[in-house]
């Protein structure tokens, strides 16, 4: 009887996209000693289909808030163990990253942002980190290598023009911006003078004032989609003194009727409205659900699940002892 032979290719003989698929069931740490092997094995772990969206929703500082600006310390342990993972995923990707999503609780640094912003140059979708240690030119020379930028996500920040100047400026194909704390009229206007073409806005659980909410409203011509879901609307009254807004009056209505998409809820049942009274405007993330912050009413912006390359494995691989 005849010895029976192996008729299977070996795995140097694969083909590319059957590699692709297998190696997209790994994660970041998995990924890494993989892409290593061979030519073929690196060329399918940088494949497009693996890092269309880079999740790193999980991945956090270890920080103490103090009362000097920038109003945070970090633990440096936490800054190296930022860099390093970040230099395996730049390195491993090719510039193959489309989307790039960090938790509001990772402060990085300029050298962290420089390093991505030019490693990733075909960027449309960033979540933005907390800005506490970015400075203005840190963010300012990263929107422009990322000149086809079309979405961003982004928490308070105190001086939000320059930014909206800056995308304007540099990123014109431009259309989804979500603002996570305070929207007034300043940000409103450099909305309306630098992003006029904006298509699509949500200031989930924000504070966001009356004057704003009107000026977008009556300006914005090209405006289809606006949320404004559980965020804590201020009239401003004569005297200065701000008032909580209970109920929208019959003209925003009118107006936010001839959008495509109008996302409005200041239910007194609503567990995250009543989440924003309890937090007077400005959402504690931290004191609530994980998933909490990544969620929207609209569908382009909600980030769903966290990402399969850095998921839960992955984080308890690469945390700091």
């Amino acid at each position: 009887m005849g010895e029976n032979k192996w008729m299977g290719k070996r795995w140097e003989d694969m083909d590319t996209d059957v590699l692709v698929k297998i190696f997209m069931e790994l994660n970041l740490v998995e990924l890494s000693p993989v892409s290593q092997v061979c030519r073929l094995w690196r060329l399918a772990c940088s494949d497009p289909l693996i890092w269309g969206t880079l999740d790193f929703g999980l991945l956090k500082s270890n920080f103490i808030q103090t009362r000097a600006s920038p109003y945070i310390w970090v633990d440096d342990r936490s800054d190296k163990r930022l860099a390093r993972i970040l230099r395996v995923a730049m390195t491993i990707s090719c510039g193959n990253v489309n989307c790039m999503i960090f938790h509001y609780n990772l402060y990085m640094k300029d050298e962290h942002l420089h390093f991505i912003s030019e490693r990733s140059p075909h960027l449309k979708r960033l979540v933005m980190p907390a800005w506490n240690r970015i400075t203005r030119v840190g963010i300012c020379q990263a929107i422009q290598r990322w000149q086809e930028l079309e979405s961003l996500t982004m928490p308070a920040i105190g001086h939000p023009p320059y930014i909206m100047e800056e995308i304007g400026r540099s990123c014109k194909n431009f259309t989804e911006l979500k603002v996570m704390g305070s929207f007034d009229h300043q940000f409103a206007s450099a909305i309306l003078q630098f992003l006029p073409k904006l298509k699509v806005l949500s200031l989930r659980c924000s504070k966001v004032t009356m004057d704003a909410l009107q000026s977008l409203l009556h300006s914005m011509e090209y405006l289809e989609v606006l949320n404004i879901s559980h965020s804590l609307l201020l009239a401003i009254a004569a005297n200065g003194r701000k008032q909580v807004v209970h109920e929208l009056d019959g003209q925003i209505l009118e107006r936010a009727s001839r959008l495509r998409e109008f996302h409005y809820c200041q239910s007194r049942t609503c567990i995250a409205c009543q989440r924003m009274v309890v937090d007077e405007g400005i959402m504690r993330w931290y004191r609530y659900e994980d998933w909490f912050w990544r969620r929207d009413e609209v569908r382009s912006l909600d980030l769903q699940d966290y990402g399969k390359l850095f998921d839960a494995g992955c984080e308890r691989l690469t945390s700091v002892e």
